[in-house]
């Protein structure tokens, strides 16, 4: 999984508590980022806990050459705490920055282009897909194609379990209406014009 999200990331967010410091999942984490070549933001959790430690989070990072600009090297760290939410305005504001220094950006007109992040047979539901939008507008109504597999999507649902019923870039949904099930990683194409309902279409005009 981590090898899945660190290929399709634009930007990956390696997340190191300050009371535990660099684990083994850390040192996996960085080396997935690397081998995709995938910029990294080191966010230090915990930061509020007693035992709290970030310096030694840093340097640590430093053995296994992630070098921070707090030691002289490019990598941007922000000091946050999941819990009670401090520095999480940081973290955003510095993924903008990076967003912005790399020129990310992506078209949602069109019809939708994603990855496969992870697939499988529900019992009541049947093939159930997740897919990140990568550019282009996916809809509730579309018909997609997915390698061998095809479908048109009967339901999506966003991260809350809420439905929706469009998708843009750098969303990812819960799809219903495959063929079949796809493997992680395979992509998916929407047509251009397929959207189930009037607004739908409207909203591709």
């Amino acid at each position: 999984m981590r090898a899945r999200g660190s290929s399709v990331a634009d930007i990956a967010i390696l997340v190191v508590a300050a009371d535990d410091g660099v684990m083994p999942q850390t040192i996996e984490a960085i080396d997935h980022a690397r081998a995709a070549k995938t910029p990294m933001v080191i966010a230090v959790n915990k930061i509020d806990v007693p035992n709290a430690d970030p310096t030694r989070v840093l340097t640590d990072l430093t053995q296994h050459n992630v070098l921070t600009e707090d030691f002289g090297g490019g990598v941007g760290t922000v000091q946050i705490s999941a819990k009670s939410g401090l520095g999480v305005d940081d973290l955003l504001e510095r993924l903008l920055l990076e967003a912005e220094l790399l020129e990310l950006s992506a078209d949602p007109s069109g019809g939708a282009e994603g990855v496969i992040i992870e697939a499988r047979l529900d019992p009541g539901k049947g093939p159930v897909a997740t897919v990140l939008v990568e550019s282009g507008s996916l809809f509730a109504g579309d018909s997609v194609v997915v390698g061998p597999i095809y479908g048109k999507i009967k339901a999506m649902t966003d991260d809350r379990g809420q439905r929706v019923n469009r998708a843009g870039p750098a969303t990812p949904v819960e799809i219903l209406g495959l063929s079949g099930v796809p493997s992680a990683g395979d992509r998916l194409m929407s047509g251009i014009g397929q959207g189930s309902s009037p607004a739908c279409g409207s909203a591709r005009g």
